[in-house]
């Protein structure tokens, strides 16, 4: 690290913004505030929990175990924290998200209701001016200045409808399963279409069937869903995991996944048959993604996954009673897990009700959306409720609906019209004193994101500590540091089946989004020791002033 030059003479409000207050930015703004970092948070609902307090949809919940999804940086919280399900839903997700933010004393400094529309970097002063707006009565619209910015805005918190003709023309009643009503819909006796199969599609399905008086799903590509199991956790599993949690923790941090799982065997593809399909069959029985983690090759080996793919074929043959109905709902040439693995209860099975309607749209093309329904191939489907469970422009998404500018005015929508580029998912050449927390370049959404939070925070705050001890006011993430780190990051995805589909993982999702696999695939052990790496050698690939 070169020596400091002189500080600038004029000195910012804050020294660290945070936006989102989600997992990341709770913690975020905790980590800052330990460090003695004057700090503010500024989030554009009304309350904290970022994606868990907007996606409020009925049957809305992790499927990452609880134990795992949640906060391991304070052992007493760990200890006093009691999960009551497998399964977290999001009203105790939020309930833990409210509970954090009053343990640690965080709202006094988060701006709620309040929106961060822009952000510009400010190279004679050394840091951000952030622009505001209000989003309720609650809110301001503001302009401030921060040397730091920490963008925890969440890999799947833009939510995107599909490009339909006479999207607006509908006459009954639209939704969004990211942007569910507070306070609930009665579905009861509606004739209701949902669009999309995707995780939100297949929690929010069996749900709305139990209402509905005729519920259609309009599918474009079917996935692989595996059952949750979920149920209560017993008073002896509560205390045994809480015992264990030093060691669970250690366990979960050099899992691959961030979570801990055993492997069947080292490779599937040279598994004995019979060994192989009481292994799937066991981890079916035990619910969750753990039966993509049953052997190390199914992600890697196209022969591998295609056992894995087989056994899931085959139990949508036997949960689904019409044959033609699960031939529509089995994937055919997809990789397991080349799209997100779909952890749910009773979604095949709701397709057995003669309430049910699966629409195919790829034999019946969704054409217009009409005043009565929607146009699906040569018919009209008359409606009173449409439900768009059609995802996020995920990763950078939530990043580029902020006008962010940094060096010489340059545009992030500019510097990233090809695809992101950041150095270690953290940083962005060109863009001093801002970082990022789960964005792309990071494991995140390859990965239990509550862990790769807690790595992201911790180091940011190393980083910014690092700073003040050594007089530094900007930061820089160096161009050539940022390009080998992005062509990693794409290095690793080739060797593994992820890139074979056309995923959000790609933004296939967004048309005209640059086809880039954002997350990092090279799991959670490795990306830590790379990260820790280059902190060790004095912040390699950054530039300090």
């Amino acid at each position: 690290m070169r020596s400091p030059s002189p500080a600038p003479s004029r000195e910012p409000e804050y020294d660290a913004v945070v936006v989102g207050a989600g997992f990341a930015g709770l913690h975020m703004l905790h980590r800052l505030r330990t460090a003695g970092l004057r700090t503010r948070l500024f989030e554009a609902g009304d309350a904290v929990g970022g994606t868990w307090f907007w996606n409020r949809y009925p049957g809305a919940r992790c499927d990452f175990e609880s134990v795992d999804y949640s906060y391991g940086f304070d052992a007493e919280l760990q200890r006093d924290w009691t999960w009551s399900e497998r399964y977290p839903s999001q009203p105790e997700i939020l309930r833990y998200l409210d509970h954090v933010a009053d343990r640690f004393g965080l709202r006094a400094d988060i701006r709620l209701s309040t929106r961060v529309c822009a952000a510009h970097y400010d190279g004679d002063a050394r840091g951000w001016t952030v622009r505001t707006a209000a989003t309720g009565p609650a809110g301001r619209t503001e302009e401030v200045t921060t040397r730091l910015l920490i963008m925890a805005t969440g890999a799947l918190s833009a939510p995107r409808l599909p490009d339909v003709p006479g999207i607006d023309t509908f006459a009954g009643r639209t939704l969004q399963t990211s942007l569910w009503p507070r306070e609930g819909v009665d579905l009861r006796g509606e004739r209701v279409a949902v669009v999309g199969t995707g995780s939100s599609g297949a929690q929010v399905v069996p749900r709305i069937a139990e209402q509905a008086e005729r519920l259609h799903v309009l599918q474009r590509t079917p996935v692989y869903v595996v059952p949750a199991h979920n149920r209560p956790l017993t008073p002896a599993e509560q205390s045994a995991v809480k015992e264990d949690y030093p060691a669970y923790r250690d366990r979960s941090r050099e899992a691959f996944l961030g979570v801990h799982f055993d492997p069947a065997g080292e490779s599937a593809a040279a598994a004995d048959p019979d060994e192989r399909r009481a292994a799937y069959e066991e981890r079916w029985r035990a619910g969750g993604a753990s039966i993509l983690a049953c052997y190390p090759d199914l992600l890697v080996d196209a022969a591998a996954n295609e056992t894995l793919a087989d056994f899931l074929r085959g139990k949508i043959a036997e949960l689904v009673v019409d044959p033609e109905t699960a031939r529509r709902l089995t994937p055919r040439d997809l990789a397991v897990g080349s799209k997100r693995l779909v952890v749910e209860t009773d979604y095949y099975p709701t397709f057995n009700r003669p309430s049910v309607e699966l629409v195919d749209l790829r034999e019946e093309p969704l054409a217009e959306v009409t005043p009565r329904g929607v146009r699906v191939g040569d018919r009209e489907i008359e409606l009173d409720v449409l439900v768009f469970a059609t995802g996020f422009d995920a990763l950078t998404g939530p990043l580029l609906a902020v006008d962010v500018s940094g060096v010489d005015g340059v545009s992030l929508a500019d510097a990233w019209a090809d695809g992101p580029s950041t150095y270690l998912g953290l940083a962005v050449a060109g863009f001093p004193n801002l970082f990022t927390v789960a964005g792309p370049g990071s494991p995140s959404v390859l990965s239990n994101v509550v862990r790769c939070t807690e790595e992201n925070v911790e180091w940011i705050g190393d980083l910014a500590e690092h700073m003040r001890a050594h007089g530094a006011t900007e930061v820089h993430a160096s161009a050539e540091a940022a390009k080998d780190w992005t062509a990693h990051v794409g290095e690793v995805a080739e060797t593994t089946l992820l890139t074979s589909a056309n995923s959000w993982y790609v933004g296939a999702n967004v048309p005209g989004k640059p086809r880039v696999f954002m997350p990092y695939a090279g799991g959670l052990p490795e990306y830590h020791r790379r990260c820790a790496e280059v902190a060790e050698r004095g912040y390699e690939g950054f530039s300090f002033r």
